[in-house]
């Protein structure tokens, strides 16, 4: 099972990778939005930005989301890790229900070249 150090360093590299990105996915990324991550399996959230193709986690917090950010994700800590070192496809992971996505509908349409 992943920790939550584990975690944290997952975002971070995601947070790397995106700002490294060019074309459609940098342009997907690039816009300010609020952003929590729910660790399901450590009761842990990440919450912060997505802000300029970054991730910027502003707090680490037990329990699920206080507060309902604009994109919130939610799924285990070992799968958070293998989504980011590219081991878990995340449309498989999410039509099979491991991995949550919530944000509106112009978001969706937005992240969809992320996924």
């Amino acid at each position: 099972m992943a920790t939550t150090e584990e975690c944290r360093s997952a975002l971070d590299k995601l947070s790397d990778s995106m700002a490294d990105a060019n074309g459609k996915v940098r342009s997907a990324a690039a816009f300010d939005r609020s952003l929590s991550c729910h660790i399901t399996d450590l009761d842990v959230t990440f919450t912060g930005r997505l802000d300029q193709g970054r991730i910027e986690v502003l707090d680490t917090l037990q329990g699920p989301p206080r507060e309902k950010a604009q994109i919130r994700l939610a799924m285990t800590g070992d799968d958070l890790v293998a989504l980011v070192d590219g081991e878990l496809h995340f449309a498989r992971a999410w039509g099979a229900g491991r991995v949550r996505l919530e944000a509106g509908f112009r978001d969706l349409l937005r992240l969809r070249s992320l996924l």
